[in-house]
């Protein structure tokens, strides 16, 4: 059994809240992003409901004709629904203390726990290759879940659109960014 699970991180968007669109060049990095995954095997597309990730997405499963389906366990981490304005530090202390959790939030592993069921259930699946779309705080926290040094300062370096590919097998797993400077 190999599974291969492609985790897209959305294009990049107007804003952070769940409706925000791709800025106009988001929608061209939609389309470039579509092309240079044109050769990707794919049987299954998995999109947080957030537009942004729909519109990410949305150019290559027209090119694979593939129907887009959407699950809010891949929306993105809510960290609280209070102001904060010092949310840099709260968030990197959320890498470091994966149980702290703020004001209507969610701890890292809370977050962590929605996006690994989402690839518990492609794994046990039918398809072998999937594309998941999502953002980039719980992408990072599913990384970490397979290497623990993928941290803060990792999600610091991800990038609008980003793309790793998740190789799953009966000895383990293991993943690499596709999308290279």
């Amino acid at each position: 059994m190999t599974k291969n699970i492609y985790i897209i991180r959305h294009c990049k968007a107007e804003g952070q809240v769940p409706d925000a669109p791709l800025t106009e060049e988001g929608f061209i990095q939609a389309k470039e992003l579509a092309k240079s995954l044109s050769d990707l095997k794919v049987d299954r597309i998995i999109s947080s409901p957030f537009v942004r990730a729909i519109q990410t997405i949305k150019p290559f499963a027209e090119n694979k004709d593939i129907d887009i389906e959407v699950d809010s366990r891949l929306a993105e981490r809510v960290l609280s629904t209070a102001f904060l304005t010092d949310w840099m530090e709260k968030l990197e202390a959320t890498f470091n203390d994966t149980d702290l959790k703020f004001e209507g939030g969610e701890s890292s592993n809370e977050a962590a726990k929605r996006i690994v069921e989402v690839i518990d259930e492609i794994v046990v699946s039918g398809t072998e290759d999937t594309v998941i779309v999502s953002h980039g705080g719980i992408i990072s926290l599913l990384l970490n879940v397979y290497d623990k040094s993928f941290g803060f300062e990792q999600w610091m370096s991800l990038r609008n659109p980003d793309v790793y590919h998740l190789k799953v097998t009966e000895t383990g797993a293991n993943f690499n960014r596709l999308l290279k400077d």
